[in-house]
């Protein structure tokens, strides 16, 4: 009898290209605060940590007090943009890849996002991505990447055991998210972190493949069940 297996999606540089979006919030954060905003490389470095982890990287040298308060700048801003503007792109392609894996029916599909509940359902539902997702993990409720929370969470929430699973992500913080809760790894390469500094399983960097990535990793990684 067919296992049911999990796939589980990094959303910012991932799923949606969200880069414009991210690096002007931040911009108006810093500006708020009458001080320099980090670079757009520093800036998409961080993706995928949750806020205030974010904000003590790229500021260290202030006072906590300060770094909350560009956390709550960065939200305001992040939110009138969504509001004036709607919400980032999917990548090209990245729906016929949902499609695809959602024809499986033995195959549940998750996000584990550094995002904010907020933020993920209204991305959720511009996009009309709802019936997708069997699972959607958060930066409200868990500590940020890479400790394995939003994974272990996930697993719990599908059923699905660990080496019956490969979390997606464009950044280091998703593979060693992933390490971390035993799950497969599997690095995009259109995303925010250079591909080369993954450490993943593999690294994927033509949308076309994802599909077979998955699955074909989903083989490999459950052949080694304990």
């Amino acid at each position: 009898m067919s296992r049911l297996r999990l796939v589980v999606f990094d959303v910012d540089g991932t799923l949606a290209d969200s880069q414009a979006e991210i690096v002007a919030a931040m911009g108006a954060a810093f500006a708020a605060e009458s001080h320099d905003a980090p670079d757009r490389a520093a800036i998409l470095s961080i993706v995928g940590l949750s806020l205030d982890q974010a904000m003590a990287r790229l500021a260290p040298h202030l006072p906590q007090a300060r770094q909350a308060r560009l956390v709550a700048g960065y939200r305001q801003a992040y939110f009138e943009q969504r509001r004036s503007n709607g919400a980032p792109p999917l990548y090209p392609g990245m729906r016929a890849v949902l499609d695809a894996l959602a024809g499986d029916p033995f195959l549940l599909m998750g996000v584990a996002t550094g995002k904010s509940k907020r933020g993920l359902d209204a991305l959720i539902e511009a996009h009309g991505l709802g019936r997708f997702f069997v699972t959607r993990q958060v930066a409200d409720f868990h500590p940020s990447k890479p400790h394995p929370a939003m994974l272990v969470a996930a697993l719990g929430e599908a059923g699905v055991g660990p080496r019956d699973s490969v979390m997606v992500g464009d950044t280091s913080f998703d593979m060693e998210m992933a390490r971390a809760a035993g799950v497969g790894a599997l690095g995009v390469g259109w995303g925010y972190h250079p591909p080369a500094t993954l450490a993943a399983d593999r690294v994927v960097h033509d949308m076309t493949d994802l599909p077979g990535a998955v699955t074909g990793l989903l083989d490999a990684h459950g052949e080694n069940r304990s």
